[in-house]
């Protein structure tokens, strides 16, 4: 019983005597101020662009589209599909002619 009292004391002063901390200093949160370009930005072509304008500008800026390489109708149908089936894109299918329009006649190839 003395061992057990004895045990008890040296480990309940263990734990009340001061030993070294190992403190990590916390990290400095520093604010920064990104510069986007402006998001107003429209496929040019005016009403002609107004299916595309509507629906494929909030995933992509025009610029990003128009800087692809030219492909034949068929390979613009399949993109636009593409996006409704594989990333679930939210565009009516009343709007795909004239979006692969569109497309076409800005992008297109023979």
């Amino acid at each position: 019983m003395l061992k057990y009292l004895a045990a008890i004391g040296c480990f309940g002063s263990a734990l009340l005597s001061s030993t070294p901390a190992w403190v990590q200093d916390l990290p400095t949160i520093k604010s920064t101020t990104v510069e986007l370009p402006a998001g107003d930005a429209l496929f040019p072509g005016g009403s002609s662009a107004a299916a595309i304008n509507n629906n494929c500008l909030a995933c992509h800026s025009p610029d990003m589209v128009l800087n692809q390489p030219p492909l034949p109708k068929a390979t613009w149908e399949a993109e636009v599909h593409k996006m409704i089936n594989a990333y679930k894109a939210p565009i009516d299918e009343a709007d795909v002619p004239a979006i692969v329009s569109y497309l076409v006649k800005t992008k297109g190839k023979d």
